[in-house]
């Protein structure tokens, strides 16, 4: 980066991959690209400091429901029972790793305890645990802030 006498900055300008284009995706469809993956990772606050874990997830009503382990790290979140919502972040992609072709996605928003038994029921039955344990319910994140891009063939 130069800077100018007016402490502005200038960036460089973006150098693009021949044959692809990155594009921003609107939040109605970085949503609905969210709901079509298996996996994603949730990015909370663990002792003060950012912490991110792999998940499956579900997409319901437009909110995104976690299942949570017994004494897993994301119980923790189970257990602030804050009223508002812990504030979480929550990514998911779909990326070929020899085209460099797909999309990314961000929900951002608050994470609350599902606390319905029957809701909770429904969602144990709908995600899969990756590792033996029983569930000690599930995490509710509501988007407030959804953002994503698609790299796709075209451009300069």
């Amino acid at each position: 980066m130069k800077s100018h006498p007016a402490g502005a900055t200038t960036s460089p300008p973006p150098v693009g991959v021949p044959g692809r284009q990155m594009e921003e995706l609107g939040a109605d469809e970085a949503l609905q690209l969210l709901g079509t993956a298996e996996l994603g990772r949730i990015v909370f606050t663990r002792h003060a400091l950012p912490a991110v874990r792999p998940v499956n997830h579900v997409l319901d009503a437009g909110d995104i429901i976690v299942r949570v382990q017994d004494g897993s790290t994301l119980a923790a979140l189970l257990a602030t029972r804050q009223e508002a919502g812990v504030v979480v972040a929550y990514e998911a992609d779909d990326i070929d790793p020899g085209e460099h072709l797909g999309w990314s996605v961000v929900a951002t928003g608050y994470a609350t305890a599902v606390t319905d038994p029957d809701e909770i029921e429904r969602y144990v039955r709908l995600l899969e645990p990756w590792a033996p344990g029983s569930a000690s319910g599930a995490i509710r994140i509501r988007p407030d802030l959804v953002t994503g891009f698609r790299l796709r063939e075209g451009g300069p």
